[in-house]
């Protein structure tokens, strides 16, 4: 009986033993292949062989392993470029993504902050908790920055100001109460802006001379020429020159078709009464322009009588009166 026991109790240890170097064969077998197999993730991405549960295990050139933290476990990732708060470093072996020092919120190496978290203020390259002597922290920059002038409220360094205090105006880093030559205020933006001067174009060539929109009829008449506004000025700047004008000219006297002597006759006299008073302090002048001007009257009177009487013989000779028959009577 007792030997039945003993036989039965070798059997089963037996069997667990040879159960546990399966197992142990399995493990070794499924960790061999998740180290030297591809999986189907790698065929994406940087990656250069990769497992199913450890992601990358390497990575392809010029491509950065990062470790990325899932729970209890790590999960390698291939990236062109480190992520925030990480810095790059290259070898002939591995491209790695180190993190930066606790209180850099993205550095350029393990000893060079570019910017700090928040709490600490960069000065240097080191992220410090206080500034030294001469600099204050400032908050939105999270750097250590040269105190400001009393006009600015907030700088980037001693000599070029952010924003001013309300009620001055910034111009080139730098506040003013009252802006510089050339420079107007600017009340929105609370900034010297440059002003902007009128231009103009080229004179156009001077019109025909008329006289109330006629070119006939009157020997004294006016020209006109215009420009125009290329550029108009800002609120300060120089205003613009004139863009019109007018200048009086001489024309040869000549009558207008369709005009009946009444009409020439009013015209001469709306003319003469301008000359005059143009012509008011010069007495002289003003006396022989009248003597012109009547001898012009008479010329055009005589030619019209002398034209009235030649068609009125005319029509004598081509339409005769008949004699009267003195037998009627």
């Amino acid at each position: 009986m007792q030997l039945q026991l003993i036989s039965f109790a070798w059997i089963i240890w037996h069997c667990m033993e040879y159960t546990g170097g399966q197992q142990h064969s399995s493990s070794r077998h499924r960790q061999h292949k998740q180290i030297a197999g591809v999986s189907s993730g790698c065929q994406q991405g940087g990656c250069l062989t990769c497992s199913d549960y450890n992601g990358c295990l390497s990575c392809k050139p010029r491509f950065f392993m990062h470790l990325e933290r899932i729970g209890m476990k790590q999960i390698g990732v291939c990236m062109t470029s480190c992520p925030s708060g990480f810095y790059g470093t290259r070898s002939p072996d591995r491209n790695t993504c180190t993190k930066c020092r606790s209180e850099c919120d993205s550095c350029f190496n393990k000893n060079f902050c570019t910017r700090c978290r928040a709490g600490f203020y960069l000065h240097l390259g080191k992220c410090q908790e206080s500034c030294p002597d001469g600099l204050v922290p400032s908050e939105a920059q999270r750097e250590c920055v040269p105190k400001c002038h009393t006009e600015c409220e907030l700088c980037m360094n001693s000599e070029t100001c952010i924003r001013c205090q309300p009620g001055l105006y910034k111009l080139s880093g730098r506040c003013h109460h009252v802006c510089p030559e050339d420079y107007e205020p600017n009340d929105k933006l609370m900034e010297c802006s440059s002003q902007v001067h009128c231009e103009v174009g080229e004179w156009s060539e001077w019109s025909p001379c008329s006289r109330s929109g006629r070119t006939c009829g009157f020997r004294r008449g006016q020209e006109t020429r215009t420009r125009q506004v290329l550029q108009y000025p800002s609120s300060l700047g120089r205003p613009c020159p004139e863009i019109s004008e007018i200048k009086e000219c001489l024309v040869k006297r000549r009558k207008c078709p369709g005009k009946s002597k009444s009409d020439r006759r009013e015209r001469r006299n709306r003319n003469r009464k301008d000359k005059e008073n143009q012509d008011r302090p010069a007495g002289e002048k003003r006396e022989r322009d009248r003597e012109r001007e009547r001898d012009l009257d008479e010329r055009e009177d005589s030619d019209s009588r002398n034209k009235t009487e030649h068609r009125r013989r005319r029509d004598q000779e081509l339409h005769p009166v008949p004699p009267e028959d003195d037998s009627a009577q």
